[in-house]
């Protein structure tokens, strides 16, 4: 009977790390092994900040719900933790920066839209802008667009009173 428990347990776990696999645009495997309980605090407050979150489970349920997905992530050894993002480069970016300032921290493996990525992969990705930048960016490239047509419109207007 309590074998049945313990089996019902582990299977709500996997079915949990499933759900927040599908649910999130990327999740990272990363080792946490080395930092301090306030540095772990400070890493999720900054995650939580991002809109992601970051779980300790066991590398089998993980590896489980991995199975259950059809990801095929073959190396979990040691412990790692998951860290599950709703923007899909928002904890990689977190992670990394976090990894800069501590050591202990060591980002693995990441699934991205679904596709399986490596460490370099992952490090590109985070040098990327956040979304915020890149909205700022794509925002001021249009206002540029606008002023110039605006310049040119004025140039056109002056032209045409020259020559009346």
């Amino acid at each position: 009977m309590a074998n049945q428990k313990i089996i019902e347990q582990k299977a709500s776990i996997v079915e949990e790390i499933a759900d927040k696999m599908k649910s999130s645009a990327s999740y990272v495997f990363f080792e946490y092994r080395g930092l301090t309980v306030s540095e772990t605090n400070e890493l999720r407050r900054k995650l939580r900040e991002t809109g992601s979150e970051f779980k300790i489970y066991k590398n089998t349920l993980a590896l489980r719900a991995l199975n259950s997905l059809n990801v095929a992530i073959d190396e979990l050894a040691g412990p790692k933790a998951i860290a599950f993002g709703e923007d899909a480069i928002a904890p990689i970016k977190t992670l990394s920066d976090f990894a800069k300032d501590h050591s202990a921290l060591e980002i693995k493996i990441g699934v991205v839209d679904g596709e399986i990525v490596d460490q370099d992969t992952l490090k590109k990705l985070a040098a990327l802008p956040s979304r915020e930048g890149l909205l700022t960016m794509f925002a001021s490239g249009l206002m540029g667009i606008a002023r110039d047509f605006a310049i040119c419109l004025d140039l056109h207007a002056k032209n045409l009173e020259k020559n009346n």
